[in-house]
């Protein structure tokens, strides 16, 4: 009965595994993710997608899409392998999160207002994706 009871576990397990690897969508936050490139996930007001970009290539996009938008009170903060660009843009708080994942592929999220607008964010992402082209 236990060893019928540990292999129903161990099949459990691989099964579960086998669900989540390649690009088996998830549920996070309540929200349905897939996995891979030029996906946008939208969680808890911040809209984040990977770029197949360097680190450096990705920060300074996106600090020549907040010079385009004409920013004000714009405050970056950079260290390694994370940056982050605080800025006032159209009237709203805006915070640009850059996070570095591999040598050519860059996390950047983007959260727009208190509560996150997906439209504007999704503008912004147009906007760094542009830059990166």
């Amino acid at each position: 009965m236990v060893e019928r009871l540990k292999n129903s576990c161990i099949f459990a397990a691989i099964g579960f595994t086998l669900c989540l690897a390649g690009c088996a969508p998830l549920i996070v936050g309540g929200a349905a993710v897939t996995a891979g490139a030029g996906t946008y996930v939208y969680v808890q007001g911040e809209l984040k997608t990977d770029y197949p970009n360097s680190f450096e290539e990705v920060w300074a996009a996106c600090e020549r899409v907040v010079a385009d938008m004409q920013a004000i009170d714009v405050v970056p903060s950079k260290e390694i392998g994370n940056a982050r660009i605080e800025a006032l843009i159209d009237n709203e708080r805006v915070r640009i999160s850059v996070q570095y994942k591999s040598k050519d592929l860059t996390n950047v999220s983007v959260r727009v207002g208190v509560l996150g607008n997906r439209t504007a964010s999704q503008r912004i992402h147009d906007k760094i994706a542009a830059n990166l082209s």
